[in-house]
Parts: structure tokens; C-alpha cells; sequence
């Protein structure tokens, strides 16, 4: 039973980088550093929505992968910047621990984001409220800094 909840939970969450590169266009990838740290990649559906997804390798406890997928909707002007955009966003998604006991919750995250108006790059600061649901339920926290190449 273990190993076929490993084996879903790992199709669901490799299945969205797939259809994130199966779209050439608004698609940015790059790295995340604090909880977790890792790849980063975002599909931008439009001007305010999109998928964000992470994948870490995290060494406690015992040798685990971390992944996190979300919805994000972002609001554009709350702090007027001369040069680029500067969106807040916040969104709802689900995040999984891939170790010998799995791991499956609800996430929350909350973010701020520079877009830069001539070169191909955002950075990121964003923090995550979740809730691990299985086994057991627990608090969980994620936040970071990245960056990403968009394509």
C-alpha cells in the first residue's frame, strides 16, 4: 500500500513539470534557497495566474524529496517601482514528502516578485503555511528566495 502511494503521489507531481515544458512560452526555471531548497519552476497561464512548482532533496529526515505544486494569483500596483513590476501573490496548492512514511498536505503560500523589464528574470520571496494531512496532521512552514529564467 506504501509503495503505490509513493508511486501516485510521485506521477501527480511529475506529471506538472512535464506540462509546464510541454508549453515553450511563459515558462520560467530556476533555484529556490531556505525551505525547501531546490529547482523552481512557474507556467504563467496569464498576466496574474499561474503554476508554481518545487522539487528538493532535503537530508532530514533520512533522505527525502520534497515537492509543492500551486495555484498563484497576483495583484499588480500595490507598490509603484519605476522600472519592472513588482506583483504580491498568494494562492493555494498541495506539497508531498516523498521519504519512507509520505507525507501529503495543503499549502498556502504567500509571495512577492520583481520582474525585471529587460532581461528574462524574476526573484522571488515567498512564504508558505501549510498542513500536513497524512499520515497525521501537523503545521508545516516553507519560505524562500529564488530566482528563475524565463523562456
Amino acid at each position: 500500500m506504501r509503495r503505490l502511494i509513493r508511486i501516485s503521489v510521485l506521477a501527480l507531481f511529475l506529471s506538472v513539470p512535464a506540462a509546464v515544458f510541454a508549453q515553450a512560452h511563459n515558462v520560467a526555471v530556476g533555484i529556490i534557497l531556505g525551505q525547501p531548497t531546490g529547482i523552481s519552476a512557474k507556467l504563467w497561464l496569464d498576466r496574474t495566474s499561474a503554476f508554481d512548482l518545487a522539487a528538493a532533496w532535503q537530508f532530514l529526515p533520512a533522505g527525502s524529496l520534497y515537492v509543492h505544486a500551486d495555484y498563484l494569483y497576483h495583484i499588480y500596483h500595490v507598490f509603484p517601482i519605476k522600472e519592472g513590476e513588482l506583483p504580491l501573490y498568494f494562492g493555494i496548492g498541495g506539497s508531498a514528502t516523498i521519504q519512507s512514511v509520505p507525507t501529503i498536505g495543503l499549502r498556502i503560500p504567500f509571495g512577492i516578485e520583481y520582474l525585471f523589464p529587460k532581461a528574462p528574470l524574476d526573484v522571488f520571496l515567498e512564504i508558505g503555511i501549510g498542513i500536513s494531512l497524512f499520515p497525521a496532521t501537523a503545521v508545516q512552514g516553507s519560505g524562500g528566495v529564488g530566482i528563475r529564467y524565463e523562456f
